[in-house]
């Protein structure tokens, strides 16, 4: 398993598909992951440390497991089928469950847990950018600290 952490979300163009990309940690591949529009306003609720009037779902799991003593301590991107990820949420008592990748990293980003991806899923999926092309990263990293959670309104 390599750490990765999440460089944000953003919307795919011309298909108004939003994405979350995440970065290897000790390497240079990028791992792009196509979501739901809830999911990525979930992701970029967290990584704005925006906090809602009444919990989202993803707060409201945070806040069950709190009350039930019990934590995740790692996420795991586990698999790639037929173009679909897959993920397990690591509890502290071992226990693995099956999550949709979108949603255990809003829940890791919650937390301030650990993601992790199998090598395979970075090697099939992984996209390796070299450190001169870090200047397009930085780009849109650029983009990504401007754009709001509104942006993912599909319904429009």
């Amino acid at each position: 398993m390599n750490e990765v952490t999440v460089v944000g979300v953003r919307v795919e163009l011309p298909t108004n598909q939003p994405i979350v990309l995440l970065k290897e940690v000790d390497g240079d591949r990028y791992l792009p992951i196509w979501i739901g529009a809830v999911e990525a306003t979930a992701i970029a609720f967290a990584q704005q440390q925006i906090v809602t009037a009444r919990p989202m779902t993803h707060d409201l799991v945070k806040d069950i497991l709190d009350a039930l003593g019990t934590t995740i301590t790692a996420v795991h991107i586990t698999d790639l089928q037929d173009g679909v990820f897959y993920a397990n949420l690591v509890f502290d008592t071992g226990v693995e469950v099956s999550a949709r990748p979108s949603d255990a990293i809003a829940l890791a980003m919650r937390m301030g847990v650990t993601i992790y991806a199998e090598e395979t899923v970075l090697a099939e999926a992984g996209i390796p950018i070299a450190d001169e092309q870090e200047s397009e990263v930085e780009k849109f990293r650029e983009f990504l600290d401007q754009i709001s959670p509104d942006d993912f309104n599909t319904t429009g």
